[in-house]
């Protein structure tokens, strides 16, 4: 597995610690069942996040992530009528 997947007592492909922001699994649909929008493209939603102005964020696919810091990971979504929504990625247990 990559390192840089790996923390400590952790795997940042199935969960996130705090706001979720080192998430890098592969969850790909919202709490609300939408599919996430690709983060390379600007339709149906246009946007910023993208790999060049998040470099560190790993917008990669359609995956899940918070390059923004918001409370948790999300994306944007496929539905023309809803512009973005958060996901259920799991919490990592906390380690002290």
């Amino acid at each position: 597995s990559p390192a840089s997947a790996q923390g400590p007592g952790y795997d940042k492909r199935y969960c996130g610690t705090g706001k979720q922001k080192d998430y890098r699994g592969t969850i790909s649909t919202t709490v609300g069942g939408r599919e996430c929008q690709r983060w390379d493209t600007n339709s149906p939603h246009s946007h910023s996040r993208t790999a060049a102005n998040y470099p560190n964020s790993d917008l990669v696919e359609n995956y899940c992530r918070n390059p923004d810091n918001e409370p948790s990971a999300w994306c944007y979504t496929s539905d023309p009528a809803k512009r973005w929504e958060r996901c259920d990625v799991p919490s990592c247990p906390y380690i002290s």
